[in-house]
Formats: C-alpha cells, structure tokens, sequence
C-alpha cells in the first residue's frame, strides 16, 4: 500500500512538471517571437504592398492571399473530407475496400507537405496549366487537409454511443435523418477541432505555397483573381530571411512572425469559442 501511494505521488508530480514544462516552452516561444515581432507592427506594416529594394515596406497582398487561400482550400477540402468520413463510419462495409481506403488515409496523412507541393507542381501548375496561382494552392492545400478531416470525421462519429443512432432509428428517422440531425450535432466539437487544425496548419505552411502559388504578389490588391500569383504570410517570411534584399529584412521578418502567430492564435479561438458554447448548451439540455 505504501508503495502504491508512493508511486501516485511521483507519477503526479512527474505529469504536473511535463505540464509546466511543455507551457513554459510555450511561454518561452511566444514571448521571443511577439516580443521582437509586435514593435514592427502598425497599420502601415498591415495595408502596405512589399517593397523590393527600399525599406518600408508592407505585407498587405500577403495578408488578404493567406486568408484567401485558406477559405479556398477550406471550401475544398470540408465538403469532401466530412463526407468520406461520414461513409467510413456509417455506411462502408467491412472489407478489404474499406481497410484499403482507411491505409492509404493514413498514408496520406503522414506524407511530408514538400510532397504535396511537387504533386501540386505536376498536376496543377504545369499539367493543367495553372501556373503559379491562387487555385492551385488552394487545391493542393486541400489535398493536404483532406487526410486528417476523414480521420477525424470518422473517429469522432464512431465515438458517438450506438444508442443515439438505435433511438432515432427507433423513432421513424432515416439513416440520413439520424446522421444530420443526431450524430453530426453530436460530434460537432470534434469536427470543430479537425476543422482548426488544418485550418492552423494551412496557415502556416510555406513548402507547398512556394511550388504552387508563388512567392510574388499581384500588382491590385486585394485581387480575387484565382489565377494570381498569391504569395501568403509564410511564403514572404522565407522569401525575406533566404532571399530579401530590402534593407529592414529583418524587422519585416520579425514583424511577419508575430502576425503569423497572432492570426493563427485569433483564428483557433474564432473557431473553438463557438463550439464550446454549443456544446455546453447542448450539455444544458440534455440535464
């Protein structure tokens, strides 16, 4: 008995110390990248277009493509990846089409995103002839989102109790019924989770941005054009570090890193505060 206490003691101090560390290097790593990014940020910095050679440029056009993009890519890859997930978990059969399709998932998922980015440059730049474009980094960003919205889709969905789906079936509801009106709400959270995480991860990718879309701006900003080049936040803060000219590289590096950081920190809460709400709403309910 004495060396079982003894041993929830120290397994209990050893989580809350991994629990301290991981958030101090959090701490740590916000701190450094904000405390030498925010000074460089102003409204200027915001709405500005790059400069070339001469300081004082901005990263407007960088802005609105990383959000563009990311809408984009969203549009593609949600519809696509909640709706294979849903046929995993609810309509495919148990086979060896279905292990197949769940392998090469999973295959998919842990592919380098650089991969991604040569794919993207074979089909859709050079093949289709999109060039260095808005939509085909959209494209192939959704390829990469896809992957993970299935898993995630079908993991959540069968973690919803059978007896949901047997009481709605029990009602008169169809199988379609039951998954839009009970399962669905019911997995809501963690879909939402899914949805921020690629969402975070497109935000910050670079590799296949720099194959696909390019690493210069159009000459109208902001330009809808799905056939611009649209270089994002991340492809300009590589293109600065590895190849800017511009006297000030560095605070505009510094300065697109904090953004980088904020905008990804804003969009999680933007998307998770919603669920959260819901889903304690729905708790209320259901007591």
């Amino acid at each position: 008995m004495l060396n079982a206490k003894l041993t929830n003691k120290l397994a209990t101090v050893m989580f809350w110390a991994i629990g301290f560390g991981i958030l101090s290097i959090l701490a740590w790593f916000l701190w450094h990248i904000l405390s030498a990014g925010l000074p460089h940020i102003s409204w200027n910095f915001l709405t500005r277009k790059p400069e070339e050679m001469i300081a004082g440029g901005g990263i407007g056009p960088q802005l609105f493509n990383s959000f563009y993009i990311l809408f984009l890519s969203l549009l593609f890859s949600i519809p696509f990846g909640i709706g294979a997930g849903i046929w995993l978990a609810e309509y495919a059969r148990k086979n060896w089409f279905t292990d197949l399709v769940r392998l090469a998932t999973e295959m998919l998922a842990s592919v380098p995103s650089i991969v991604f980015g040569l794919f993207g440059l074979l089909v859709f730049v050079t093949t289709l002839h999109l060039g260095y474009s808005i939509i085909g980094g959209a494209l192939t960003l959704s390829l990469l989102n896809l992957p993970v919205l299935v898993r995630v889709t079908e993991e959540t969905l069968r973690a919803v109790p059978d007896s949901y789906r047997e009481a709605s079936l029990a009602l008169g509801a169809t199988k379609w019924q039951t998954i839009r009106k009970v399962l669905l709400p019911s997995a809501l959270p963690g879909l939402v989770t899914g949805v921020t995480l690629v969402a975070g991860r497109a935000l910050g990718e670079s590799a296949i941005l720099i194959f696909t879309a390019g690493v210069s701006v159009s000459r109208f900003a902001p330009d809808l054009n799905l056939f611009a080049s649209g270089e994002t936040l991340s492809v300009h803060l590589w293109y600065v570090r590895s190849e800017g000219l511009v006297p000030d590289a560095t605070q505009i590096a510094e300065g697109t890193a904090a953004l980088l950081v904020l905008v990804v920190l804003i969009l999680n809460l933007l998307i998770a505060l919603p669920s959260r709400l819901y889903q304690r709403k729905m708790a209320g309910k259901s007591s």
